[in-house]
C-alpha cells in the first residue's frame, strides 16, 4: 500500500538486505558507496521519499528543507547525531535508526582490544615483524581480577558488563540516568570516582551535543597509573590531542580507538590523527559494529522500518515522531496518517473533516510526544482531494499521508 511510486537513495554502501527488502514492496531503489555533502545530497533526493544513511552523510535542516519529497530517514547504525532530528520531525521526515543490531559487534571488538592492550600484543606484535624477539613479561596482564570502568550504561554498556564479568573483570559503570546494575556491577556515583578506580576506562555514551568535549585533560588526570582508555561510541568526545601526551608519558598504559572527530567519507581516503605511531595504541576506522552479521541485520532492521513506515504508517521505534505500532488495515479501507504540531482541536477537526466527507471511521489511533501529534484513521472508503485538502488546512498540519491498499 503506498501513496505513487516510491524512490530510494541508499548511501554508504549499505548491506544489500536493504535494497532487496525495499525492492520487494515495490521501491525504486538508487544506492551509493560514499558519503554526500549537503549539496550532492539535496541534488540527489530530488524526487526521493526514503533515504539511507550511515554515520558519515549528515541531513541538516538546509537539506529537509530542501527536499520537500523526502518522507523518511534510516540511519543504518546506531547513532542519529547525523540528523537534523527536530528540523526533520517538523517538515513530516520521521527518522529510524538500529539500536541494537550491532551492540553484540561493538562489545567483541571492546573485549578484544582490552584484553591486546593489557597484554601489549599490538608491541610484541610489531617487533617480531620487525625480526625482534621480545619474550618479556613486563607490564603485561591478565584482565581477569581487573576493573572495568564502563561509561554509558545503555545497550552496549550493560551487555559489556555482563560479558566482561564472565572473563573475571570487575565492573563499575557511571551514566547519567538511572540505570540497574546487571550481575554483580557497581554503579558510580561520580565519574571522577570511576576514574579514580578503573583500570581499563571505555566510553559508550551517545551522540548528544552536550557530551561533547566531555572526556579532557581532568579526566585523563583522574585515571589511574597505568590504566587502559578506549572510546567506540563518537570522536567529539574526546581531546585526543592530550590522550596523545598521557600515552608518550607513559602514565596510560595503551588506548583503542574507534571513532574521530574528522573522518573520510569514502573508503580508501588518506586519514590522519594525532594518535598514529604511538605505542600499544590501536586505531581501527569505526568499524566497532562493522561485522557481516550486524550489517545484515542493520540492513533488514531499517529497510523494514521504512517499508513500514512508507506502507503502513507504522512508526514504531522512530527517534524523532510519537511512535504508533499499525495493523495492517482492513479489507479496501483507506488509511490516512496526520503528522502535526500538539495543539488542541486537531483531531477534533480531523473528524469534522471526514465526517463532512461522509468517510466512516473503521478506526483510530492518536499518538503524542512533547509538541507532536501523529493521528491514524482508517475510512472505509476514498477520500475525495477536497477532504484532504481540508485536513492539510487544520491548523498545526505537519504532513497529511492517503494510503490505499495494493491493487485499490
Amino acid at each position: 500500500m503506498i501513496d505513487d511510486v516510491v524512490k530510494a537513495l541508499l548511501l554508504e554502501s549499505i548491506h544489500p538486505f536493504a535494497r532487496e527488502s525495499l525492492e520487494k514492496a515495490g521501491v525504486e531503489v538508487t544506492t551509493a558507496k560514499g558519503a554526500l555533502d549537503e549539496d550532492e545530497l539535496v541534488s540527489a533526493l530530488s524526487g526521493v521519499q526514503l533515504l539511507g544513511i550511515r554515520s558519515k552523510t549528515h541531513l541538516t535542516s538546509r537539506v529537509i528543507a530542501e527536499s520537500p519529497d523526502l518522507l523518511a530517514v534510516g540511519a543504518f547504525c546506531i547513532g542519529t547525531n547525523q540528523i537534523d532530528l527536530q528540523a526533520a520531525a517538523e517538515a513530516g521526515v520521521a527518522a529510524f535508526n538500529a539500536p541494537f543490531s550491532n551492540t553484540r559487534s561493538v562489545v567483541e571488538l571492546a573485549l578484544s582490544e582490552i584484553i591486546a592492550l593489557t597484554r601489549r600484543l599490538t608491541e610484541k606484535d610489531k617487533a617480531l615483524h620487525a625480526g625482534i624477539w621480545d619474550k618479556s613479561a613486563t607490564g603485561s596482564h591478565e584482565v581477569r581480577g581487573r576493573t572495568l570502568g564502563i561509561v554509558g550504561y545503555g545497550n552496549i554498556g550493560t551487555q559489556l558488563s555482563v560479558v566482561a564479568e564472565a572473563l573475571g573483570m570487575r565492573v563499575i559503570f557511571y551514566d547519567t540516568a538511572e540505570k540497574l546494575a546487571l550481575g554483580n556491577a557497581r554503579r558510580m556515583t561520580s565519574l571522577e570516582d570511576l576514574l579514580a578506580e578503573a583500570d581499563v576506562v571505555t566510553l559508550h555514551v551517545d551522540g548528544r551535543p552536550g557530551n561533547a568535549g566531555m572526556f579532557g585533560p581532568p579526566q585523563f588526570r583522574g585515571m589511574k597509573d597505568g590504566s587502559i582508555f578506549l572510546n567506540l561510541s563518537r570522536g567529539f568526545l574526546v581531546d585526543y590531542a592530550y590522550l596523545r601526551e598521557e600515552i608518550l608519558s607513559g602514565r596510560l598504559a595503551g588506548a583503542a580507538v574507534d571513532v574521530f572527530p574528522t573522518e573520510p567519507k569514502v573508503q580508501g581516503d588518506a586519514f590522519d590523527s594525532e594518535l598514529r605511531d604511538l605505542p600499544n595504541v590501536i586505531l581501527t576506522p569505526h568499524v566497532g559494529g562493522s561485522t557481516e552479521e550486524a550489517q545484515a541485520d542493520i540492513g533488514k532492521f531499517v529497510s523494514a522500518k521504512l517499508r513500514d513506515y512508507f506502507t503502513l504508517g507504522t512508526t514504531n521505534l522512530s527517534v524523532n515522531v510519537p511512535a504508533l505500532v499499525l495493523e495492517t488495515p482492513r479489507g479496501s479501507n483507506v488509511r490516512v496518517t496526520h503528522l502535526h504540531r500538539n495543539v488542541p482541536g486537531v483531531l477534533a477537526g480531523i473528524n469534522q473533516v471526514l465526517s463532512t466527507a461522509g468517510a466512516n471511521i473503521e478506526s483510530q489511533v492518536l499518538g503524542t510526544v512533547g509538541h507532536l501529534g501523529y493521528a491514524v484513521t482508517d475510512v472505509s472508503s476514498r477520500l475525495a482531494a477536497e477532504a484532504v485538502a481540508g485536513m492539510e488546512q487544520i491548523d498545526g498540519t505537519i504532513r497529511v499521508r492517503v494510503l490505499t491498499p495494493a491493487g485499490a
